[in-house]
């Protein structure tokens, strides 16, 4: 049946731009335009509408909610009128050049203005004298949206770049610059480049100038699916259905598209639409929508879903279009937090939608039952366990009841007569799984690896993959890319091959053992170059298998699996361990040489939370180094990587910005993790201007080289960042702050460069002024005694381990040298401040003389001419005695007594 007559067209005004919105409730429909009168159309109702004509002529925005509507004109006026008396309350704000565009917060407080000024300003609706004004724009803003939860606002402005400002600070804060999204269009346009929200709250999309629809997410603001293909010409408007599952579009070739949000598929085109629509909107409860176009008409389209899809309406909130959903995606443990998709006034009226469905299984809900209704359990309601080892929107969501309740059916600290309903069983916080160097999905891009070496990424093509591998250096390695039909999701690169693993095919399915994979896991290793012709293989896993993990060292190929198995390969794929890991679920593992360490998760704490054990295995010598150890985490810290440094220590890196070492690991039970830096300590942060988070890439050269992050993001972008490098700082007490100074973040490429944050002491350990300051300077010295007595253990541990006589070199022996001086030479100078502040610091000199390794005597003869030439004759005497007894017994370092 034809569209017009189906459809209700009303001439609400006269011919022209005209434009509508709906009260929150659904029961009046509010429209403006041209002439000086506003129509109040009754939803259901075919009597005439109200009019209110004490109003300003040419109206362009009008927002509403269920006591009153604001609507702006022209003239530069937004004026507000009652909905209960159907009258002008009075001015709202007033602006020099025409309003363009007025949005509302969820809860009715804050109106954002836009006009052709170069300022958004957004008023209290209660007090017009409590203004924000937002200037970062540079042109006129066409359009303004606010967020389901009210904090943010997208600024639509006419130079093509949407500003996402935070309102949740006294001064507005711009967070983010979308550009590239939307087509630079005049205030007076007709072509829309407006921002909608999806009801979830985690993603916006916009028309763009290729006339689709594009979906960004809010969380890294990449870009996802798109709606294309629905029409030739300017999109004009665009809405989302109040649950999120549909969305609806209008084009200025006259057609009106129906869109399904989770296929991105057309589900019915009209044609026929009489004029260019310029705005619409779904009614929030029944199967409406409503739009006005160019020529002063408005359309009521009742039935606007067809019916074989209108179950899609009837849904509760459904889920943005991602190409990889971070919720969908996430393990199955417990996936906290989505509270976006709940808090708010939205939120609210989704979980008066979800009630009836509650409702209906029980007599009474649990809410009613202890008196708290959705004001009260707001801070409580949105809290999203995955009980049933989904994610995401499949997950079980709890009421506020259900979280005022505790495990054992108390209510503050008291036995309840009414039980919760029953649930899964309590079940402890497993720590997930993460395959070290690798990052999520941002968009259709993912970094499946990036360390020293070079970087390898994929990009998600929808019916396959595309993966590049990159090397930092260019002149012993080619860039390579290809096709990767499989869909790998984990590599590992070493600067003699590549490592990829990719999860079993979930297509078709098997028919004998109902509903089997298609094709195991795989693994694929390609070497970069041999002596011989290169020689890539492949090898698949067992059905029902997985990777979990996936390492490469420069003899072999590791793999963690969902089993719980470790299989170890050769570089060539002959397989010569396998063996079932104790810790499980397993976590992570990494390689260096012939060594294998392994993460898994171990026994429950106190605090419910699994504790990670790690083992480290020498392979070629079939040996157990460290067996079930624990993992030393900061409270509440959970591993974000583990990997092996350039000289072959283990290294681990949590959440709480700690960097540690696994110091004496070659020897059964007497491994102990150290830690050597604290990013959430650098002097680049003391001054408490920087915002940033580093994300660790590897240890090589005694350094730290991470990826560092900001604006709040939790993995590296693309393109790929530069790496960064920090030397090694012990956590100890904070040094004297000297004043001025400046802290040196050294790049790759030993690129230097002052960080004007910092606060460090100069190059001659002297004040602002040039003065010495004895205190920072002791402080430095004792950093450098102790990284440089960590060296010597490792290296010592290196040359006597176990595996010592096959790994040692001349390299390593005379790093454990150079090492052992380098202590000796800060304890010396360490000595030197000691002396200088009297006999009474005389003990305190004599234990520096102690700790010395050098078993030549010649820093301890160095320490009795340092004692002698400050004249304390006492103190020489018991370190000439130190020396005399280490020559007579061969003792390095040892506890003598005085």
């Amino acid at each position: 049946m034809p569209l017009q007559q189906r459809l209700r067209g009303r001439p609400a005004h006269a011919p022209g731009p005209t434009f509508l919105s709906y009260t929150p409730n659904g029961r009046k429909l509010i429209t403006v335009g041209l002439n000086n009168a506003i129509r109040v159309f009754e939803t259901g109702s075919d009597a005439e509408p109200t009019n209110i004509d004490d109003c300003q002529e040419s109206n362009t925005a009008v927002v509403a909610t269920n006591d009153f509507f604001l609507a702006g004109s022209e003239d530069g006026t937004v004026c507000k009128y009652s909905l209960h008396t159907n009258s002008l309350d009075g001015i709202l704000v007033r602006c020099t050049l025409p309003v363009r565009d007025i949005a509302l917060s969820p809860d009715g407080l804050w109106a954002a203005v836009a006009s052709d000024e170069l300022t958004v300003k957004v008023v209290n609706t209660d007090d017009m004298e409590r203004v924000l004004h937002l200037k970062e724009q540079t042109k006129p803003v066409k359009h303004v949206s606010f967020d389901v939860g009210g904090t943010y606002l997208a600024v639509s402005c006419t130079d093509g770049i949407i500003y996402i400002y935070s309102l949740t600070t006294e001064e507005p804060l711009l967070v983010r610059k979308v550009d590239g999204l939307i087509k630079g269009l005049e205030t007076d346009a007709e072509p829309s480049s407006r921002v909608i929200w999806h009801p979830d709250g985690r993603a916006i999309a916009a028309p763009t100038p290729t006339r689709d629809i594009q979906v960004v997410s809010t969380n890294d603001w990449e870009r996802q699916r798109a709606f294309r293909n629905g029409h030739t010409a300017d999109v004009t408007a665009a809405a989302w259905s109040p649950n999120g599952a549909l969305l609806a579009s209008a084009s200025a070739d006259r057609k009106l598209v129906l869109w399904d949000t989770k296929t991105q598929a057309v589900l019915k085109t009209h044609d026929d639409v009489r004029a260019t629509i310029l705005a619409m909107a779904w009614h929030p409860t029944e199967n409406i929508l409503s739009y006005t176009n160019n020529d002063g008409e408005l359309f009521i389209h009742t039935d606007f879903v067809p019916a074989d899809v209108s179950s899609l309406l009837e849904k509760t909130l459904v889920a943005a279009p991602f190409i990889h959903d971070p919720f969908a995606e996430a393990p199955g443990n417990a996936v906290r937090g989505r509270q976006e998709l709940t808090n708010g006034v939205h939120g609210k009226e989704a979980r008066r939608q979800q009630g009836a469905t509650r409702r209906a299984r029980t007599p009474d809900s649990l809410d009613e039952i202890l008196g708290l209704d959705d004001e009260e359990g707001s801070d409580l309601d949105g809290f999203i366990e995955d009980d049933e080892g989904g994610a995401g929107a499949a997950g079980h969501k709890r009421s506020a009841a259900a979280a005022y309740l505790d495990e054992d059916g108390y209510a503050n600290g008291h036995a309840y007569k009414r039980r919760a309903p029953a649930g899964p069983a309590w079940q402890p916080r497993m720590h997930p799984a993460f395959q070290p160097g690798s990052t999520p999905w941002r968009g259709n891009r993912r970094y499946l690896c990036v360390n020293l070496v070079g970087a390898v990424w994929t990009v998600d093509q929808d019916s396959h993959h595309s993966v590049t591998v990159e090397f930092y250096d260019r002149s012993f390695h080619r860039d390579f890319h290809f096709t990767d039909p499989f869909l790998y999701d984990k590599a590992c690169l070493t600067e003699h091959g590549c490592l990829f693993a990719c999860p079993p095919s979930m297509i078709g399915g098997g028919s004998g053992d109902g509903g089997a994979s298609s094709r195991p896991a795989m693994l694929y290793y390609r070497p970069h170059e041999t002596w011989t012709a290169r020689a890539d293989w492949r090898t698949e896993l067992p059905p029902g298998e997985s990777a979990v993990a996936i390492a490469l060292s420069d003899s072999y190929v590791v793999v963690v699996t969902s089993a719980n198995y470790v299989r170890v390969y050769t570089l060539f794929g002959f397989p010569v361990r396998v063996y079932r890991q104790k810790s499980a679920p397993a976590v992570t593992c990494a390689a260096w040489r012939d060594y294998v360490l392994t993460v898994g998760n171990g026994p429950v704490g106190a605090d419910g939370r699994s504790t990670l054990t790690y083992s480290i295995e020498d392979v070629a010598r079939d040996e157990v180094c460290q067996n079930e150890d624990v993992v030393a985490l900061g409270p509440g810290g959970n591993l974000q990587s583990v990997f092996f440094s350039d000289e072959g220590d283990p290294y681990i890196y949590d959440t709480t910005g700690t960097l540690s070492t696994l110091l004496h690991w070659r020897t059964p039970s007497q491994a102990r993790w150290v830690p050597l830096l604290s990013t959430a300590h650098l002097a680049r942060l003391a001054s408490g201007r920087k915002s940033e988070s580093y994300w660790p890439v590897a240890v090589a050269q005694r350094r730290f080289h991470c990826i560092i992050l900001k604006g709040g993001d939790a993995n590296p972008s693309f393109p790929r960042p530069l790496l960064s490098e920090f030397d090694f700082a012990l956590p100890l007490q904070p040094p004297p702050r000297p004043a001025g100074g400046a802290a040196t973040k050294r790049k790759a490429g030993g690129v230097a460069d002052d960080d004007d944050d910092g606060d460090a002491m100069d190059a001659d350990g002297g004040d602002a002024n040039g003065q010495p300051d004895e205190a920072a300077a002791a402080h430095a010295l004792t950093q450098t005694y102790l990284l440089h007595a960590l060296q010597h253990a490792q290296l010592l541990d290196l040359l006597t381990g176990a595996s010592g006589a096959a790994s040692s070199s001349a390299a390593a022996r005379a790093g454990l040298a150079r090492a052992s001086a380098e202590a000796d030479k800060a304890l010396l100078q360490l000595l030197a401040g000691e002396c200088r502040g009297g006999e009474e610091r005389g003990a305190r000199a004599l234990e520096l003389v102690r700790l010395m390794r050098d078993d030549s005597g010649r820093m301890v003869e160095a320490a009795a001419k340092v004692a002698g030439r400050y004249g304390l004759e006492v103190l020489r005497g018991k370190i000439e005695e130190v020396a005399e007894r280490r020559a007579l017994e061969g003792v390095v370092g040892g506890d003598e007594d005085e």
